[in-house]
């Protein structure tokens, strides 16, 4: 990484640990919320298919109940949106749930290597969501980048700022 990139992305690491140490960014909490979203999304699913199986429209009314959970809930995380960004982060968050399911089914049926690249894609998209929810992403330096050939990198953005063991 050049000098002045690498320059502005520790300074941009600093400025997000001096948020969260000033509690004014409670990311362990936030992503333990990203969590419960990816769940109430996958409830979602299951209502609208059990209700289509069943022909039950009363889990029509739960899976409306859910998502009036999961919007209350999503609103915190992404409280202020541009273009369709509450959409976007809704739909990361439920690929990112699917693909981490996929991985578990994969690796239950000793298929390690697949698993891993569903884990590795899940991962990814995780990472892209908390850059939107952090306002990391830059649609103009992400086309850019690619244009470059650069890869972006938002991994590190879980591996260096996330830490869902802080109480």
């Amino acid at each position: 990484m050049e000098e002045s990139k690498k320059k502005k992305w520790e300074e941009l690491l600093e400025k997000i640990k001096k948020a969260h140490l000033e509690h004014k960014l409670d990311l362990s909490t936030d992503e333990d919320l990203s969590i419960g979203i990816m769940n109430l999304v996958s409830l979602e699913e299951h209502f609208f298919f059990t209700a289509e199986k069943t022909k039950n429209d009363g889990y029509f009314d739960l899976l409306e109940e859910v998502r009036n959970v999961r919007k209350e809930l999503l609103a915190k995380l992404m409280p202020v949106n541009e273009g369709e960004t509450w959409c976007i982060s809704k739909h990361l968050l439920a690929a990112t749930m699917r693909l981490i399911e996929v991985g578990t089914k994969l690796d239950s049926s000793k298929r390690r290597e697949e698993a891993k690249q569903s884990y590795d894609s899940a991962f990814k998209l995780y990472s892209l969501f908390w850059a939107l929810r952090l306002k990391l992403v830059d649609a103009s330096n992400i086309k850019k980048a690619k244009e470059e050939g650069k890869p972006l990198d938002f991994e590190s953005i879980m591996t260096e700022l996330i830490n869902c063991c802080e109480e």
